[in-house]
């Protein structure tokens, strides 16, 4: 897209050649980057962005080019400005044509030019500092963490190790540094629950796997290497806050650590997939309403023949038939490939929902197959480009496993002894279900589906409403 050859455009992300285009924003990325570079005004051509952005429900994207249309006037400012302005321009039409929906929401290349204009903005007007999970995490519903109960004497003794070791992390000589990673991964095993809620679930993948990225990284990639390496050292430091909640009976942690935490922990299995040793991560993610894609190849090789084949892909995709569903421009055999497969599945998501709100009971293995019916359909729509679609699939999902794990009671508790729910307030999902049918019954009909706004919201209370914690 770009017209400056001197622009090194990078990705960090594979193409998605069957996937959807957005073509209205496309075109009027490159009109509002013309514009720019002469001069001109803008404003226009980035409002038509960003209405077949939020269309398309491509919320993060959405985001981007809003900000972009907040900062863009202020180019005339300074050639420093102009020439970073101009490189987000560039950087995103970009990422925009690559039709990958998990790089638009999880690039840190994209992202740093994200925190970048807002720090222009930041000059002119008092705005929040933006942070990772502004951008990764956008429009999704976040389930609160439990923090467990823990005797007065053992939170202390494992908070004096915590700190001591994380003292020697931090201060510490270098070659110190995997004993202090040792003595801190402990400590969080320690303080694990069972609730796969429980905070230091999170924060121990967390941690844990971008130690691991971080080691994997390639010898001449060492940015990428300190880089995780510094987001392990700065999560372990906040850590140690949420271990004074804790100490003061808090039963939940800090939302936006949890946010900050899961971010970090989708980024790079977002972007480049996931290996089968990495399953338990995986799961932590799944269990938080967030997909991923599997990927073996882990040698330079293989990335390349993978990309290659990406390239050949996309120039067959770019004669192959298409579809219009309403900005949203799909490859035919994609298109009819995820409705076969969508079908099965949301009859299955309905008939779920209609079972549970008629008998008020659900039991755990019931559910989870529901969640990952849903998070099945989610990913399936997130290749495809229906961003609508694949939020609030995804979004049920999360529900469900809610509903397997802790339950969703009307005034009444778990009963534990066959694995069921009881008093299940059903109709939230069945009523989602219903509504997700409707959207892939329209994009059957080649139109555009809905938002399903309100079904996220109703979906997102039920998620977000904290459960009864055991002290």
């Amino acid at each position: 897209m770009t017209s400056r050859p001197d622009l090194h455009v990078p990705f960090e992300a594979l193409p998605n050649p069957r996937g959807g285009s957005v073509r209205l924003a496309e075109m009027a990325l490159t009109d509002a980057q013309h514009a720019f570079q002469r001069q001109g005004e803008t404003g226009a051509a980035l409002k038509r962005a960003i209405a077949a952005l939020h269309s398309a429900g491509w919320l993060p994207a959405q985001r981007f080019a809003e900000a972009l249309a907040l900062v863009a006037p202020l180019g005339d400012e300074s050639d420093a400005n102009r020439a970073r302005i101009a490189d987000a321009i560039a950087i995103f039409g970009a990422a925009v044509e690559r039709h990958n929906l998990r790089e638009l929401a999880c690039s840190t290349a994209l992202f740093d030019h994200y925190r970048g204009l807002h720090a222009l903005l930041a000059a002119h007007t008092r705005v929040a500092p933006v942070s990772y999970d502004d951008l990764a995490l956008a429009g999704r519903a976040i389930a609160p963490a439990t923090l467990r109960g823990f005797a007065p004497e053992r939170l202390a003794r494992v908070r004096a190790h915590y700190e001591e070791a994380l003292l020697r992390l931090l201060r510490g000589p270098a070659d110190e540094s995997a004993a202090a990673y040792a003595r801190l991964d402990a400590c969080l095993a320690d303080l694990r629950g069972p609730d796969p809620y429980d905070f230091w679930r999170l924060a121990s993948s967390c941690v844990t796997s971008l130690r691991a990225r971080a080691a994997r990284a390639e010898p001449d990639d060492s940015a990428r290497q300190n880089a995780h390496d510094a987001d392990a050292r700065r999560l372990y430091a906040r850590f140690n806050l949420v271990l004074a909640d804790q100490a003061h009976a808090l039963t939940y942690a800090p939302r936006s650590l949890v946010r900050a935490t899961l971010a970090l922990l989708w980024r790079d299995f977002a972007l480049y997939g996931a290996a089968p040793e990495e399953a338990e991560h995986v799961d932590v993610l799944r269990d938080y309403g967030l997909t991923v894609a599997w990927h073996v190849a882990s040698t330079p090789a293989s990335e390349a023949a993978w990309e290659e084949g990406a390239a050949q892909a996309g120039e067959l995709a770019r004669d192959a038939a298409t579809r219009d569903l309403g900005v949203l421009r799909v490859n035919a055999f994609a298109y009819e490939d995820f409705l076969q497969s969508a079908e099965t599945a949301i009859e299955a998501l309905v008939e779920r929902g209609a079972q549970a709100s008629e008998t008020g009971t659900v039991d755990e293995a019931a559910a989870l197959s529901a969640a990952n019916a849903s998070h099945r359909l989610g990913a399936a729509a997130c290749a495809l480009g229906l961003g609508h679609v694949a939020l609030l699939a995804d979004t049920l999902g999360l529900a469900w496993r809610r509903v397997a794990y802790h339950g969703e009671a009307r005034g009444a508790a778990p009963a534990a002894a066959e694995g069921a729910t009881r008093g299940l307030d059903a109709t939230v999902p069945e009523r989602a279900a219903h509504m997700l049918r409707s959207m892939l019954h329209q994009a059957a009909a080649g139109i555009a589906p809905s938002e399903g706004r309100g079904s996220i919201v109703a979906l997102t209370g039920m998620i977000e409403k904290p459960m009864p914690a055991t002290r």
